[in-house]
């Protein structure tokens, strides 16, 4: 049997190498060397840094209310309904509150934990369908890459939705098994397992939690003809046990959130504007950007950076004829088809639909099965095989990589001068705040002035990415393209190490942490906080004070249908009733960008805090404690 193939129905042999025996030992030290990996990765300074201004925020006071309010249905933000989202990644915040307390530590520990869930999911479903040394360099590559890296350093559900998809597509791979073998169904656990995995999915962020499953899943059964296979899925008893996962919560939601007057119920807020409204872009209120389309599409590549390079060959193993797709497939093919329609499924919805830069995440296991199902092919060939050389000359493009961006990091080190002591990183920016709509947006904001800031992990970076290819490509020249593949992991080690250190750095830009601290040192019941702008643009004020916030704007972002209820508090004020806050007996301190912002022209005020070029300031002197 070809050692590159995983075991197989229609190939009964059983190759030495992944005998029972050996599959027991190697899955034990398999799966502690991931939860190393991981523990390294994600695990090594979870407390820092502080937690960001809008979704990070915003995601975890509503965590946060959920468990002062004792209420599991609606969610609250800033005591204002927050209904724009599936509840699961709350409940799983605010569980993790009620164990751990409030911190940015248990904030972020359910986050984590679902990676290293769907990087074991990856690790099973690899061994499963390519073999146990498939299997391993398939988490490898999730667990090094770039992009669920980046969007796990704030609270979103990406990473959660891409665990539920692995499980379903693994289970419904078995379901095919299972009736190939002439049995006239496939097996209760398996079917009702995938209604379970779907509800989890649709509890975590909406209806893609179907519509990603049924249209690849969907597309295999009418590329490959055996659409008949759904009449085997146990369709009735597998949607009764969906339903009672998923439907009571939606239920709850809309029975406790019914239209009043003119507002809208939880129904048509949640199923027409934020699902079809927004794939149509016409959601209300419109207060987010997209990504264009190309740029969409190249940054699901990028995502899996370093490993980017070993794609094309990998999709090479994808079966392309169409009489291949009528043809008795081996498990191994039937999986790479799989795996490629799970990307393409995920970039063609978005891709006619609104988009930000993170929405491809749930697509990167997929990505990383087609090329670890290939990095092991590499390793099992001989020296002189194809897919060796295919290994040899996708190091040489790394390296020239490596090289490349190895040299403009040096480059800007070179250029680059240290700030001086005291100096605010904001005032090194070049502001862009059209493109603040943008997940990294700010991120545009840097000059090469302000890369000084960043010379201890810009150095590290540089170095890593330079070594780390250069032993890959030397590795693989003499034959060892496993240790290649270690080297590529341990340069990826240090390089997110640089980028966590990188995020400490710029966080004074995107968290308002220290200045909410200060309020809170000088808050006295009666006084208020006021916020130039939306909301979200300052919420960590929010989370770490517990003070609820006013808005100096009229109504709109995540707030804007929570306060159509007639129930809903007092947020949003106007320049008149901002200057009678401001002139009345009560301490009032306000949020704004600007050093002299209009709202305060004319008016007496004191500078209470600055930090990252956001400005406290305050009716009244502070106050000594």
């Amino acid at each position: 049997m070809n050692p590159s193939v995983a075991p197989d129905l229609e190939q009964p042999q059983i190759e030495t190498a992944h005998s029972p025996k050996r599959w027991l030992s190697d899955w034990r030290v398999a799966v502690l060397l991931l939860i190393a990996l991981w523990s390294v990765v994600y695990m090594a300074g979870l407390s820092k840094p502080a937690l960001l201004d809008d979704a990070d925020t915003v995601h975890a006071e509503a965590a946060k209310e959920m468990l002062q309010r004792h209420d599991w249905v609606t969610l609250y933000v800033n005591g204002v309904r927050y209904l724009e989202k599936a509840p699961l990644m709350y409940w799983g915040v605010a569980a993790s509150y009620e164990l751990f307390g409030i911190s940015e530590w248990s904030t972020r520990l359910p986050l984590m934990l679902g990676v290293l869930a769907m990087i074991l999911a990856t690790y099973g479903l690899g061994c499963w369908a390519l073999g146990a040394e498939g299997g391993f360099d398939s988490a490898l590559v999730l667990a090094t890459a770039l992009g669920p890296f980046l969007f796990t350093r704030f609270l979103i559900p990406d990473v959660a939705v891409g665990l539920w998809l692995t499980l379903t597509f693994w289970l419904f791979m078995i379901s095919l098994e299972q009736t190939k073998l002439d049995q006239p169904q496939a097996a209760r656990w398996v079917c009702w397992g995938l209604g379970v995995v779907c509800a989890l999915n649709v509890l975590t962020k909406g209806l893609i939690g179907l519509v990603f499953p049924i249209g690849a899943i969907g597309l295999y059964l009418l590329l490959t003809g055996n659409l008949r296979h759904l009449l085997k899925m146990r369709l009735v008893s597998s949607a009764l046990v969906f339903f009672a996962i998923a439907a009571p919560w939606h239920i709850l939601a809309a029975l406790r959130n019914p239209a009043q007057g003119k507002v809208r119920g939880f129904l048509w807020f949640y199923f027409v504007n934020e699902h079809v409204l927004r794939f149509l872009n016409k959601r209300m209120p419109r207060d987010y950007d997209t990504v264009p389309l190309v740029l969409f599409w190249a940054l699901l590549v990028l995502w899996l950076v370093p490993w980017t390079v070993f794609l094309p060959q990998s999709l090479l193993e994808v079966p392309w004829r169409w009489r291949d797709f009528r043809l008795q497939m081996t498990r191994r093919q039937r999986a790479y088809l799989l795996f490629f329609l799970w990307n393409l499924v995920i970039v063609g919805f978005f891709s006619f639909s609104t988009r930000q830069e993170y929405y491809t995440i749930p697509a990167i296991p997929g990505m990383a099965l087609l090329v670890g199902g290939w990095l092991q092919r590499e390793r099992a060939a001989a020296d002189d095989s194809r897919e060796r050389r295919s290994g040899r000359i996708s190091s040489v493009v790394l390296l020239a990589v490596g090289a490349i961006a190895a040299a403009a990091g040096f480059a800007l080190l070179a250029l680059s001068k240290p700030p001086a002591p005291g100096m605010d990183l904001s005032d090194l920016l070049r502001k862009n705040p059209k493109e603040y709509a943008l997940s990294f947006g700010h991120f545009l904001d840097l000059t090469p002035q302000a890369m000084g800031a960043f010379r201890g992990p810009l150095f590290g970076f540089s170095l890593a990415f330079l070594l780390g290819t250069l032993a890959n490509w030397i590795l693989r020249r003499r034959g060892r393209a496993g240790a290649g593949n270690i080297a590529l992991a341990a340069m990826m080690v240090v390089i997110l190490a640089c980028v966590r250190v990188s995020f400490g750095i710029f966080s004074p830009i995107l968290s308002s942490k220290n200045l909410a601290l200060e309020i809170r040192k000088q808050y006295r019941p009666g006084d208020q906080i006021v916020v130039i702008g939306l909301y979200e643009n300052a919420s960590t004020l929010n989370f770490y004070s517990g003070i609820p916030l006013h808005s100096l704007r009229t109504p709109g972002g995540n707030m804007w249908y929570g306060t159509q209820f007639p129930d809903a508090p007092r947020v949003w004020e106007t320049q008149a009733s901002f200057e009678e806050m401001w002139n009345g007996p009560h301490r009032v301190f306000l949020w704004a960008e600007e050093e002299d912002p209009p709202a305060l022209r004319g008016s007496a005020r004191y500078v209470i805090a600055r930090e990252g070029g956001k400005f406290i300031f305050s009716n009244q002197a502070t106050v000594s404690r």
